[in-house]
């Protein structure tokens, strides 16, 4: 016996929920601060904000929450925020992407090598693995019911490129010039967004071999996305669908 109540289950399992909503939002709003800064609060003049604003939105970020975020940071001082990319491999030899947005370079470069190096990671220079992957535009939206061929020609008929299906959600990808139109034209056509972003997407995967490689990654790939500086981790690897619940 456990010990373990179902309403315990279900107490831990809501506040996993509310931590990675939590940092969803934190880390939309570290973007907005960071547009807001480089080329002010209005989004028709500075394209990065209005990349940002779509992100949040797509997140379910509040409206109230988004306004709060770009008064404040249209009054802040400090120092700029920066964009950063960190590339290594990950247990198994799966090649990773990690973004982040700092204020101190220094800091965060050394907190991301610590947890390849804690987790059986290698931690690559740059362009190490960047070549494994493609930018892209990249919807997640809910499949509703929907089957594989009508989402992709749905998709097509909006400028999409690609959708990685699945029976929940479904990933449609297109050209990173296109976000923004391809944006509205998914959601003049009724899908609604799990997320919307401008991110990587790999050329290929690489399938973790063993159970213990694979718990040792996705240990690192939750202790990166942890990171208060860490925006997104990107990876190509693939797991054997009967790990999931030994993870």
């Amino acid at each position: 016996m456990a010990g373990h109540s179902h309403s315990a289950n279900i107490a831990r399992r809501k506040g996993a929920v509310d931590k990675k909503r939590s940092k969803v939002f934190s880390n939309c709003a570290k973007m907005i601060i960071s547009a807001v800064k480089q080329a002010g609060p209005d989004p028709d003049a500075n394209l990065k904000l209005k990349y940002a604003l779509e992100k949040a939105r797509a997140s379910n970020m509040p409206k109230e929450n988004i306004q709060r975020v770009i008064k404040s940071a249209s009054g802040e001082k400090g120092g700029q925020m920066e964009e950063l990319s960190y590339e290594g491999y990950g247990p198994g030899g799966v090649a990773l992407i990690v973004m982040a947005l700092t204020d101190n370079r220094s800091r965060t470069a050394a907190d991301v090598k610590h947890l390849f190096d804690k987790r059986g990671g290698s931690f690559g220079a740059p362009g190490s693995v960047a070549f494994m992957f493609a930018f892209r535009s990249i919807y997640v939206v809910e499949t509703a019911g929907r089957s594989e061929d009508q989402l992709l020609e749905l998709a097509l008929e909006v400028g999409a490129e690609d959708v990685q299906w699945g029976s929940a959600e479904t990933t449609v990808l297109a050209s990173p010039n296109e976000f923004l139109p391809v944006k509205s034209a998914l959601e003049t056509r009724g899908l609604a967004f799990a997320s919307a972003e401008l991110g990587y997407v790999p050329l290929s995967t690489t399938k973790v071999a063993t159970l213990d490689d694979a718990r040792r990654l996705v240990r690192l790939v939750d202790e990166l996305e942890a990171h208060d500086d860490v925006q997104t981790v990107y990876g190509n690897y693939e797991l054997e669908d009967g790990w999931l619940d030994q993870l």
